[in-house]
């Protein structure tokens, strides 16, 4: 009888209940990318990185919008208003937007939420839950 052998680190009980959803990260923070994507990664998903709002569009443009969760700064260096997240919601309507930002005033977190962003987290944020809110954003 031959072993059931399981990849390091990931027990078939484990890979079941990891999600499988791609997520798209864009802020202009090298650290704060690769601390979402370490996180993120850990949890189980695929993620994509993107430095500014022209690199976002570009990545989604070329098809890769299979993305259904992104992870938006609000200020990036070109982008610094809610445009970003109208023409990310035009162009992936099916996407769900967690919009991110150090920034926000009441009133600009309430209209992302009116334009359609899933949700909004203010930073500094706790990684756990951003991983958790990314998961209730996840289409099940």
């Amino acid at each position: 009888m031959e072993p059931d052998i399981q990849p390091a680190g990931n027990s078939a009980a484990t890979a079941k209940s990891f999600p499988m959803a791609c997520i798209l990260i864009v802020d202009d923070e090298a650290l704060i990318r690769w601390s979402l994507s370490e996180s993120l990664e850990a949890a189980g998903y695929q993620v994509s990185e993107a430095g500014s709002g022209r690199e976002a569009l570009a990545f989604i443009e070329r098809g890769k919008n299979d993305h259904c969760v992104i992870l938006l700064d609000l200020k990036l260096p070109d982008s610094s208003d809610l445009g970003l997240l109208r023409r990310i919601l035009t162009l992936a309507p099916g996407t769900r937007v967690i919009l991110m930002t150090a920034h926000g005033t009441p009133e600009i977190l309430d209209e992302a939420l009116r334009l359609g962003a899933f949700g909004v987290l203010s930073k500094p944020f706790d990684l756990h839950e951003m991983v958790a809110l990314v998961g209730s954003a996840v289409p099940h």
